[in-house]
């Protein structure tokens, strides 16, 4: 490399050169785009961060009705709100590691169902009380009660016991579960003082920002915890979340360096958007798909017949070219990919069959009347599009779709998990067992298809216990084909996350676990 280059290289990693033009300087030289890349983001990191400034970011999917308890956190918003004040027990890398947090080591027994976490010494939450393993043991019991109205339940039922030992939380199992560390790293099971018993909507945590406003629906600030106890984390003296759910003023708002990052771009607008000046579009696959749920057990979609007749009537792979446009791959009607581990590759894939579609709809005994499908454009990017794109491919299997468009604001809490047919999205978890215990067991409070299969829950349940992998995938295998078959779920498409980024935001890591970085680019990357 000339020291021209070397140069230029210098000054775009310390944000004094743009990345746009340092990519089409070193193009001149005729270096290829991927060791560009790699050079400059060497370069980023060998720098380090650089503490101060505000980070500001334009995020679709907050609502009035948002509640800053942990517990209740059902959409984008609330979940940046609690990974940008919150602490976990421990976290999960993108590689799929435990990171861990307020939990400085986790053992096992030899069976896998004692866990002991020990909570380390000296973290503080942002109202200056230290965290101790009492503050850890009411989070994990408020959590565990149902009249939190926890997302965390599904995944807390399966602990017989919890208790407190010296710097110890020990946590006892029913049947073993080796990846109960995982479960604790649930984005709703963030540490509060006293467990928030008391006011679970205090927003107090021990995350790298305090929250200093709330104002659900419009705009959230922080600014940093003077005493977060990882020095590596939290670069920025302030964090400001500006609510747009528009898509287009969201994206509207990073061209115009109103905001330095912005959520859900949508993928109709991706490429054009990557050849702003000033940004860059990033983009990971994972575990995120996004679905059109029936309550299996509410009129018509309790009927077998109907809810395959609708399975059958989508056109996934159109759903992946016209909505994703590249950005995603097909689904199969389960919430679970190539991107977990275990996962069943033998499960046939679901084909568009008009035949079949018009087969079970008459065998259901349906009266004709209109099956309302209801969505908004805060379900999913393009949400309102495969909508219409699913009522036409019904329409051609005799299937009376109609579509009711529902207003953003209040989707999360009034419709989704409450109406029984609308569209939605998840996130994915780290791991199945969570996926399935957050969703589809019949005890979860986001059971949001209404699944009760006796068979799934025991399958589940003995999934759990078996350390043998190649059983415990044969398990999975099992209820995978079980939920094809039988559940609420239509999954068209797994999405890739798609972010907008300003080029002053340094230090982006390549995370697919969940949106931004999983919620961390706010306590990993810095301002230029």
């Amino acid at each position: 490399m000339n020291d021209e280059l070397k140069y230029l290289l210098s000054r775009a990693a310390q944000g004094k050169y743009s990345r746009r033009a340092f990519m089409g300087k070193a193009a001149a030289f005729g270096m290829t785009a991927a060791m560009a890349n790699t050079l400059l983001a060497t370069a980023v990191r060998a720098e380090g961060p650089v503490k101060g400034g505000t980070l500001l970011m334009g995020l679709g999917g907050g609502e009035s009705t948002n509640s800053l308890d942990p517990a209740l956190a059902a959409s984008q918003v609330p979940f940046h709100v609690l990974r940008t004040s919150g602490e976990p027990l421990v976290d999960v890398t993108a590689d799929g590691q435990l990171d861990m947090r307020l939990a400085e080591s986790v053992e096992s027994s030899a069976d896998a169902k004692t866990w002991m976490f020990k909570i380390r010494q000296g973290a503080e939450f942002h109202n200056g009380k230290t965290v101790t393993p009492d503050d850890v043991l009411a989070t994990l019991l408020r959590h565990s009660d149902e009249k939190a109205q926890s997302g965390a339940l599904g995944i807390m039922q399966g602990i017989e016991s919890m208790k407190v030992d010296g710097d110890m939380v020990v946590v006892t199992l029913s049947t073993a579960n080796a990846d109960l560390p995982y479960l604790m790293a649930d984005y709703h099971l963030m540490i509060q003082p006293e467990g928030g018993v008391a006011n679970p909507a205090d927003g107090i945590g021990a995350g790298a920002y305090k929250i200093i406003v709330n104002e659900p629906g419009v705009r959230h600030t922080f600014e940093k915890h003077a005493n977060y106890w990882d020095s590596s984390r939290g670069h920025y003296y302030g964090v400001e979340f500006l609510v747009i759910n528009d898509a287009t003023a969201r994206m509207a708002a990073i061209q115009s360096g109103q905001v330095h990052i912005a959520n859900r771009v949508e993928p109709k607008v991706a490429g054009l958007l990557a050849r702003a000046p000033g940004l860059t579009v990033k983009n990971v696959s994972g575990r995120g798909h996004y679905v059109f749920i029936m309550h299996a057990n509410t009129a018509p979609f309790d009927n077998k017949d109907l809810r395959l007749a609708l399975k059958y009537a989508i056109d996934r792979q159109e759903m992946v070219d016209k909505i994703l446009q590249g950005y995603g791959s097909i689904g199969n009607d389960i919430p679970i990919n190539a991107a977990y581990p275990l996962f069943d590759e033998s499960l046939p894939q679901r084909a568009f069959d008009l035949e079949k579609a018009a087969e079970h709809y008459k065998a259901s005994g349906h009266d004709g009347s209109p099956i309302i499908l209801r969505v908004s454009d805060v379900a999913f990017p393009g949400a309102i599009d495969a909508a219409a794109l699913f009522q036409q491919s019904a329409a051609k299997a005799g299937i009376p779709l109609e579509i009711k468009r529902e207003p953003g604001d209040g989707y999360w809490s009034e419709v989704w998990n409450k109406q029984p047919f609308c569209a939605s999205y998840w996130g994915g978890r780290p791991v199945q067992d969570q996926m399935y215990s957050t969703a589809y067991q019949s005890t979860a409070d986001w059971n949001d298809t209404r699944f009760f299969n006796p068979k799934f829950d025991e399958t589940l349940l003995a999934a759990r216990g078996e350390l043998d992998q190649t059983k415990r995938k044969a398990m999975y295998a099992e209820m995978a084909a079980i939920l094809h078959d039988e559940g609420g779920l239509i999954c068209p498409m797994f999405n890739d996350f798609i972010e907008a980024v300003g080029d002053k935001v340094q230090g982006w890591e390549t995370d697919g676990v969940q949106e931004v970085m999983n919620g961390l680019a706010p306590h990993k990357t810095w301002l230029a």
